[in-house]
């Protein structure tokens, strides 16, 4: 890994190194041309806009050379630290380039208004592709390049935290990257506040300035249909665009879709609307497909890789998984974002989390105190400001792992443990609660929420959540109060008639973590304050099932054993839970997906291990969520899978076979020859399901949906059978075989979701089947 990782590294380096030669190619016959009768630019000039970019040329072909020689010849043992301390030990002169970086704009720009030959030189500067194609360059303008040592220093830090992640402590070359990362960091933030402003201005009239305050790519809906836009919010308007496609190298372009002046937008509420546009919903099942598509993608590459196969393979299989993740990135989000215009037109986007539609609302409405006359623009001054927005955008990408640089993190995967302790900062009593999201495949998805704290400023929650992550770098916090007399609000979008009082994000740092230590920390939600603690856990180490070693007690308990103790077909805890559920969470959102309170889950399984005779009475006063997390965790905690791990892998390749007519015997002969007490509890468990699904429409949760939540719980097989890495630093990515057997359980269990029956096709298993005893 710490080749894998390095060798990005030189990547990413020759790529860097060529764009710095691109910047020092004029320079010579420039610096010619002043001493003669005829300049292009004065000396003075000269020295401004390319400050410092021969020293950073030196120190990253040094860096580079000394780099390259010890990856060729890796051995374990290979040290490079020293390197990196050096290079991090420079960073003074990127100090330099930074603080310079305005003025060298602002000086190249008035050199293009005032000399044609050198707006011609600046706008076609050619960098090499790659170091073995000599010809092959690519176009780029003066300012992209001039924003690349930039753009390089503050992404320095997250080469660092890969590279050190990969790194044994005991290793020598530990301490040295710690060091680095810690010279970068300090480096980081002092010069992080100063950068983001300096690229986002630009001159309207004389006196005046338009300014880029906001930008991201979002889902416009369209007649029905779905298609992705860039919107870029000015300090005087909104404007909504469409990026071309490219061809033949040319530069990136936009097309205007529309714009509104903010002193004519508003944002309207569903009561205000004669007919809400219907959001086409893209089904579970096709999401999860995409998902599985994207999956096996990475996979293909990261085997390409290794194998070193020519770059026709891997440039067809990137293009087929960019193609796969603008797609899944187009058909995810399903939340409403309505825009109004003054004019009467209206304005719909898609966007997956409550999070960004409340940050777009509060940058518009923040500078719409600030606008006070409407303007229309001549399509002139629309061209021009269209065009203005290749140059100003600050989110380049849309944000696909496609996209990704070598030496930015793939996420972490495995479960994050959150206690929400208690927040402060409210004006008066509200009733407060939180909800939780993490980020997954590029988009946000809600994953638990606290009870509601009735009548307070200081709510304290101390409620623990346990959240599973793949490929997440970021936890949202989102704080809400609780309207229980809906008919006072009026609700925007069609949204959840409670208001946001606050919102917050913890950006999830591999080295921060890797501990599984709990992290204390605040989020400020301007002004409100919520206290967390965060742990966690990878999936190597998090998903093992442990061999059974108590006979006393339910969980880890072999499930033959409990039901033969208890004279049952089903486990008591297992009856327990469903008829709760039945009772009281049918119509509960989330049902399944939604976390439990993990104290409660962990109050409850203490009692079932103890038999407590109170049990009954402790379920019905606790969060139905809570009643659902234990079912699951007992489920989980089994020693073996509930399928068992001697039919695992054959349920596996049954659900893959092609043929429906061979599959269907395959896997109904499969699950006929579970045992006893694991067929009837499964069956049992599946009725159950199957009723949770028919309040689909009340609590979104789909057959698909319950079969994502409970397949691997059911299916992942113990330790000895799992395909699991052997090395417990390897980390698990996306692009593992894993995921895709976990897509591959979810598959199985949907398939005997969706069967209407399973036929017995003996008398033994029938009075097993058809028996009312449980």
């Amino acid at each position: 890994m710490r080749k894998w990782v390095l060798s990005g590294i030189l990547a990413s380096e020759e790529t860097y190194l060529s764009h710095l030669e691109a910047l020092l190619l004029p320079m010579k016959p420039l610096k010619a041309a002043a001493t003669t009768s005829q300049p292009v630019l004065t000396s003075q000039q000269i020295e401004t806009i390319f400050f410092k970019v021969p020293e950073l040329y030196e120190i990253h072909k040094e860096f580079y050379d000394g780099l390259f020689p010890r990856v060729q010849q890796w051995s374990h043992q290979q040290r490079v630290g020293d390197l990196f301390q050096k290079l991090a030990s420079q960073l003074g002169v990127y100090r330099a380039f930074v603080d310079n970086y305005g003025v060298a704009m602002e000086t190249a720009e008035k050199c293009c208004q005032a000399n044609a030959q050198f707006a011609e030189i600046s706008e076609n500067l050619r960098a090499r592709s790659n170091k073995d194609a000599k010809d092959s360059a690519t176009k780029n303008s003066l300012e992209n390049l001039l924003y690349k040592p930039v753009d390089r220093v503050t992404r320095s830090t997250l080469v660092l935290h890969d590279l050190l992640k990969h790194t044994p402590p005991g290793h020598p070359d530990h301490s040295l990257l710690q060091d680095a990362l810690r010279i970068s960091q300090n480096f980081l933030s002092s010069i992080n506040e100063e950068i983001t402003p300096r690229r986002q201005s630009m001159t309207v009239k004389k006196g005046e300035h338009r300014q880029l305050l906001k930008d991201s790519f979002m889902v416009e809906l369209v007649e029905g249909a779905r298609k992705l836009r860039h919107i870029f919010l000015f300090t005087d308007l909104l404007l909504c665009t469409k990026l071309k496609k490219q061809s033949g190298g040319k530069t990136q372009q936009y097309d205007c879709k529309w714009y509104i002046p903010l002193t004519d937008l508003s944002f309207q509420t569903v009561d205000e609307l004669e007919a809400v546009p219907n959001i086409p919903v893209v089904p579970d099942e096709e999401l999860d497909a995409l998902k599985i598509k994207i999956s096996q993608i990475k996979s293909d590459i990261q085997r390409e890789k290794r194998a070193n196969k020519g770059s026709k393979v891997m440039e067809r299989l990137r293009k087929k998984l960019s193609e796969q993740e603008s797609l899944l990135l187009l058909m995810s989000p399903s939340m409403a974002f309505r825009v109004h215009s003054r004019n009467g037109k209206s304005y719909t986007f898609l966007i997956s989390s409550d999070y960004e539609r409340a940050e777009w609302r509060e940058s518009v409405r923040e500078q719409q105190k600030k606008c006070f006359k409407s303007f229309s623009l001549t399509s002139v001054e629309l061209q021009m400001l269209t065009n203005s927005c290749v140059k100003l955008q600050t989110v380049h990408h849309i944000p696909l792992t496609i996209n990704k640089e070598d030496d930015e993190s793939p996420g972490l995967y495995g479960f994050l443990n959150v206690i929400v302790h208690s927040a402060t900062g409210f004006k008066q009593s509200s009733n407060l609660y939180c909800t939780l999201e993490v980020d997954s495949f590029g988009y946000f998805v809600n994953k638990a929420k606290t009870r509601v704290y009735r009548d307070t400023t200081e709510p304290n929650w101390n409620e623990e959540f346990e959240i599973e992550l793949e490929g997440s770098q970021t936890l949202r916090i989102l704080c809400y109060e609780k309207c229980y007399n809906k008919m006072k609000i009026t609700k925007e979008d069609g949204e959840s008639a409670d208001k946001l009082m606050g919102k917050g994000q913890l950006q999830l740092d591999p080295q921060t973590l890797q501990d599984r230590d709990w992290q204390r920390t605040v989020i400020d939600m301007n002004g409100i304050e919520v206290k967390l603690s965060v742990k966690f856990t990878s999936r190597e180490f998090s998903l093992k099932r442990m061999p059974s070693r108590k006979q006393t007690g339910v969980f880890g308990v072999k499930i033959a054993v409990v039901t033969k103790r208890e004279r049952s077909k089903v486990p008591y805890i297992v009856r327990q839970c469903v008829e709760e559920i039945e009772r009281r969470g049918m119509e509960e959102v989330g049902i399944y997906r939604v976390s439990g309170v993990a104290t409660d889950i962990q109050a409850l399984k203490a009692a079932f291990d103890v038999n407590n005779k109170d049990v009954s009475v402790m379920m019905s006063e606790m969060d139905v969520n809570a009643i659902a997390g234990t079912l699951k965790l007992y489920f989980r905690e089994l020693p073996e899978p509930l399928f068992t791990d001697e039919f695992y892998p054959n349920f596996a390749e049954g659900i893959a076979l092609s043929d429906p007519v061979a599959k269907e015997s395959c896997m109904l002969n499969l699950l006929l020859s579970l045992p006893e007490a694991n067929l009837v509890t499964f069956l049992f468990l599946l009725d159950h399901l199957k009723r949770v699904a028919e309040k689909e429409t009340v609590n979104k949760m789909s057959l698909h949906n319950l079969a994502t939540v409970f397949g691997p719980t059911l299916l992942r097989p113990s330790e000895k059978e799992s395909k699991l890495p052997a090395n417990p630093n390897q980390p698990i990515a996306m692009t593992d075989s894993w995921s895709l057997e976990v897509m591959s359980q979810v598959q199985v269990l949907l398939y005997f979701l969706q069967l209407e029956t399973i036929p017995a096709p003996d008398s033994k298993r029938q009075s097993i089947l058809f028996s009312t005893e449980v």
